[in-house]
Formats: C-alpha cells, structure tokens, sequence
C-alpha cells in the first residue's frame, strides 16, 4: 500500500471527474484539497461525517432526469445526436458510426480509447464516428488521474469535438449563465485531456476542436437542442492553473508518517473514526480557503469555519488576500488599517492602502 492509499483508508478511491478537476485547478494552492483528491479521498462523505456538509448538490429527481435526457440523446446510436449536428455544423453526412468504449470493460477502457483514436486520427478518410464513455488520462500534479466522461467523442474526417450533455433547458436559445460557464470549464477538460492525448500519439492536438457541442433540453420540453460553446478561455485559465499546482510527492512531504483521513468504517461501511480526530488530522495539511469554494468544493463549509475561527484573510476573496500579501490574519490588517500596529518591514505600501481604504469607508459612511 502506498501513502497515498494510507492516507485514503480501506474504502475505495473516489475518481477525479472533469468538474473535480476543474475546482482544483480553479484553487491550486490548496494543498488540503490536491493531497485528498490525489488519494482519492471521498469529501463529500468526509464533509458530512466532520458535520459540514457541503452546501450544493444535485438531487436525486436531477440526476435521474439527467440519465434519462442522456439516455434518449444516445439512444438507437446517437441517431438523434447526428440530427442536431448536421442541424448546428452542417455535416453533409446520414449516418455515422458508433463506439461505445465501455463494452470492452473498465480494465481495458483507456488502452482501448488511445487505440480508437489513433485509429481514426491516421485513417482521417471523412468517416464519421460517435465514441460513447471514452476513458481519457490527464496529469494533475504528478499524479495520472483517469477521466470517465458521460460524453461522446465526436469524429469526422480527422477533425474531433468533444460533446457535452447536460439536463439544464435552453429557453427562448438562453440558459442559466451559471450552469453554462460551469460546463464549459468541466468541458474544457475533456478537451485538454483529448489533446494532451493526440500528442502523445504523435498527432497535431489542435485537430480537437475548442468548441464544444453543448446538448441540453429546449424549452420545459425533453426535445434535445445544441449549441456550440468556445472554450478556450477556460482551457488557458486550466492550463495555466494545473501549471501552477505543487506536485503530490512534495505534498507528502513532512506530514506524520501516521497521518490518515481513513473513516475508519465498520462492516456496514458507516465511518466510526470520531470526527474530533478527523478534523484534527485535517489541519495538519494547510487549506487556502476562498469564497468561490463554496460552489465547487465538498470541504467548504470545514474550511470555511477554520477560517473564521482563525480570522484569516482568506474570507476576503483570493483577490483582496493576493493584494495583502504577507497579512494574513483580519486583526493584522484591521490594526493595518486603523493605525493601531505599526507594520513590519514590507508591509509600509499595504499599510498605506489599508489606511486609505478605512478612511475611504469612514467618509462614505459619513
């Protein structure tokens, strides 16, 4: 067993999926979240057992409509996939066809998805084919993680887009900005994981495209309708932030050879290990709480509350703590501010800033 698995437990490792990803890139010097999702640590079921259970979450009734809307986009070959593409590209073709990358089995789904694609990337004679439940393969940190994507892998004559499926609607042509900004960074990692795969095999990456058929209900009816989303502002900010991300084996570093989030489940695989305990291993491994992490993280609401208690700057947003720089706790930055403590060498130009904010603040509350 690896540290990686001791500090997991018994139970099984929870997979990375593209929005999982994603919410890391988006906060990559979080150190809590890149040791537990490279261990495979289950967070939600940590976040509940700790008694801060995240704050979002689909529902049952949601996820059954999803696989439903899923199901009748895929069914009988994805024939009615084809009708909404030669709808929204034009493609002069009838009929394509169908991979389902699944029946193979689990063990040989990403050996098979690398031959598949290769296959089609070197053969590039204006066939088209649907490859449904690709496994793909992307490094976050030095660690290989393996992405099992609800989506197709459209091809046609060498040229690849990634499809995503979602159960949000699409009314009057217009959906939920929210829902459809996360799509598009979960999107742009199939994308990534798609390319960094072309290169690997030696083909051109830029053959998959950056735009992305987003398949969703019209209207309050299940009629599926597409549109094409560019993704490639998500794909820098991805790139740039995976980029930036401390790999795992320096993660490990220095922490308690005993150190383990394990639940410690009993034969019924309820978690017995006391939370007290738990939460205390936790804080041996540093978080960098954000706002924004209480829409993507299942640690948000733990984190969140050991930032409050601790008066860290880090409830401010990252932007406001990147700007104050070495000031970390809110007691600093209020005698900063006030005038009340003398700020240490380097600090002169925050304090300042500090200062000119209150003053600001005091006038417009006069």
């Amino acid at each position: 067993m690896n540290r990686l698995d001791e500090l997991r437990g018994p139970m099984p490792s929870h997979p990375h999926d593209a929005r999982a990803i994603a919410a890391l890139a988006a906060n990559p010097g979080c150190a809590r979240r890149g040791l537990m999702d490279a261990a495979g640590v289950d967070k939600d079921r940590t976040a509940r057992h700790l008694g801060f259970p995240a704050p979002f979450g689909q529902s049952q009734f949601a996820i059954t409509r999803g696989n439903v809307f899923e199901a009748l986009v895929k069914e009988n070959g994805c024939a009615e996939l084809l009708r909404l593409l030669r709808e929204l590209l034009g493609l002069p073709i009838d009929q394509v066809g169908y991979q389902d990358v699944e029946s193979v089995g689990s063990h040989l789904r990403h050996s098979h998805t690398r031959a598949l694609i290769d296959r089609a990337a070197r053969e590039s004679d204006g066939t088209a084919v649907f490859y449904d439940h690709p496994l793909f393969s992307l490094e976050i940190a030095g660690h290989t993680s393996y992405l099992e994507p609800d989506v197709v892998a459209f091809q046609l004559g060498g040229r690849f887009r990634i499809v995503e499926i979602k159960s949000f609607g699409l009314v009057d042509g217009q959906a939920e900005p929210s829902m459809v900004a996360a799509a598009a960074r979960q999107a742009a990692v199939y994308v990534l994981a798609l390319r960094t795969l072309m290169a690997d095999l030696g083909h051109d990456p830029e053959r998959v495209s950056h735009d992305v058929v987003l398949v969703c209900p019209e209207n309050f009816a299940n009629r599926p309708t597409a549109a094409l989303v560019d993704v490639r502002k998500q794909l820098a900010v991805l790139k740039r932030q995976l980029a930036r991300m401390t790999r795992v084996d320096r993660l490990l570093e220095g922490l308690p050879p005993d150190l383990t989030f394990d639940l410690v489940p009993d034969q019924d695989g309820v978690p017995t290990r006391p939370a007290d305990e738990l939460a205390g291993a936790l804080r041996q491994v540093p978080a960098r709480y954000a706002p924004d992490c209480l829409s993507t993280c299942d640690m948000c609401m733990f984190c969140r509350d050991e930032a409050r208690r601790s008066g860290s700057t880090d409830l401010l947003g990252r932007q406001i703590r990147d700007q104050l720089g070495g000031v970390s706790r809110m007691t600093e930055a209020l005698g900063l501010a006030e005038g009340t403590l003398q700020p240490a060498e380097g600090q002169e130009e925050i304090a300042r800033l500090l200062r000119l904010a209150d003053r600001l603040r005091e006038e417009a509350l006069n």
